[in-house]
């Protein structure tokens, strides 16, 4: 991993090249996107069977496109034996931590007559759309499906690209029968947005879609936003580990290459106070890529977005990190929750040598569906709120209304909105 001293302009570089691996600036793909938008709004499911079978090579009909209870026994067969038990016990500690963050419609009435308050109403429908492929992550079915049931969804309906043969990966059935999804369907890619956000003869339209996929995935929901509403545009997988002098860094470099695996466009980044931490970070990630099974895949993300800075003061290196706002932060330093009071910008933040990345993957219950590129700054993991509306509340008496009807008449007028002001005057007409 190349070394650099932090300073204004390597911190300037670095987010320059971040921000590179966005979605938006992904332009020469969103005419072809489009173009698979508009035919599967046009052809419905003529469009989406067609694009199936040009790109994932698998003859879907109106008759297979929706996976059978015999499939899903089928998988339960495919797997390892010990996976469903493993998925069980995630899904109590996923369950627990998005319950607790459940809301309940509130009402505040006055001895006026005046009453108002929040209605809180779950979606109806919501769509999940999980990777096939080369990315199979049946950890994201339940991220995206679980606060969804919590937040009370009357239907959750999933769609994962098939293989050749029609069949869908047997561990993201699995998950999807543990997590509670209602249906399941047969497509992928762009065609699939574009048919949960308008719907066809076999597939539903939706109010929301979540889930991550690749370039044309994320193009889609960002097109169809508006019609229908997501999660978030994501892109590539981000790590930020701030270590001190204190850091093991055989667990530093672990760390880092936990997420440069995930693909190339991946982003692993070291800010240390430590030359010699960063030193031996650098001679044991090299020592992992050479072992691990995906090390191609690391090595080419190390080399376009792997970066150890070297910063003068811990000071400076949180001044970094807030600003690189990453999707998950590691503190691995002398007094880690200090260091967490001064944490702005991250979508999640693990504290300590043994809360590792992956800990938040599958298993400790937080949302691994996290802001990127910066986006952190102003947005939050997925969460139960994303699967709820809010309705304000207002009911006013007339005795609650007449001390301030003349108040309102001028606000109205001020704003040349007679109407609006009329609607109030004639409820006291003499």
């Amino acid at each position: 991993m190349r070394i650099l001293r932090l300073t204004n302009e390597t911190q300037s570089d670095l987010l320059e090249s971040l921000l590179k691996r966005s979605p938006h600036s992904y332009g020469e793909y969103e005419g072809r996107v489009n173009e698979i938008i508009a035919a599967v709004r046009e052809k419905r499911d003529a469009a989406v069977f067609s694009y199936t079978k040009q790109f994932d090579g698998a003859d879907i009909n109106a008759g297979n496109v929706l996976v059978t209870e015999e499939e899903i026994a089928e998988a339960y067969e495919r797997v390892d034996p010990k996976l469903p038990d493993v998925i069980r016990k995630a899904l109590v500690n996923i369950r627990e931590y998005h319950q607790k963050q459940s809301r309940n419609s509130w009402f505040d009435t006055k001895d006026t007559g005046i009453i108002l308050g929040q209605k809180v109403t779950p979606l109806q429908t919501v769509g999940v759309y999980v990777p096939g492929g080369k990315a199979v992550y049946p950890s994201s079915v339940l991220m995206n499906v679980v606060p969804a049931r919590v937040a009370g969804v009357d239907t959750i309906v999933m769609t994962t690209p098939p293989d050749r043969e029609g069949k869908i990966c047997a561990s993201t059935l699995v998950a999807a029968k543990e997590a509670g999804v209602d249906k399941i369907y047969k497509a992928g890619g762009a065609q699939a947005i574009a048919a949960f956000a308008f719907g066809t003869e076999s597939i539903p339209k939706v109010d929301k879609i979540v889930g991550p996929g690749n370039i044309y995935v994320a193009l889609a929901k960002k097109a169809v936003f508006g019609y229908v509403s997501i999660d978030s545009i994501a892109g590539p997988s981000e790590i930020l580990v701030l270590a001190d002098e204190t850091a093991n860094p055989r667990f530093v470099a672990a760390d880092l290459l936990s997420q440069a695996e995930h693909d190339e466009m991946a982003s692993a980044i070291l800010i240390t106070t430590s030359e010699e931490l960063a030193g031996k970070v650098s001679a044991e990630a090299e020592r992992f890529a050479s072992e691990l099974s995906r090390g191609g895949i690391i090595r080419r993300s190390l080399d376009q977005y792997g970066y150890i800075l070297v910063a003068d003061t811990l000071e400076d290196a949180i001044a970094a990190a807030n600003d690189i706002a990453s999707e998950h932060l590691e503190i691995v330093t002398k007094n880690p929750f200090e260091v967490l009071t001064k944490i702005r910008n991250a979508g999640a933040i693990f504290v300590g040598e043994y809360s590792s990345e992956p800990l938040g993957d599958y298993f400790a219950g937080p949302n691994h569906v996290l802001p990127t590129n910066g986006t952190a700054k102003f947005f939050s993991p997925l969460g139960v709120d994303d699967f709820v509306k809010k309705s304000s509340v207002i009911s006013y008496s007339r005795e609650a209304l007449a001390p301030v009807y003349r108040d309102i008449v001028q606000f109205a007028e001020c704003e040349g909105l007679t109407a609006h002001a009329n609607s109030i005057r004639i409820r006291f007409e003499e």
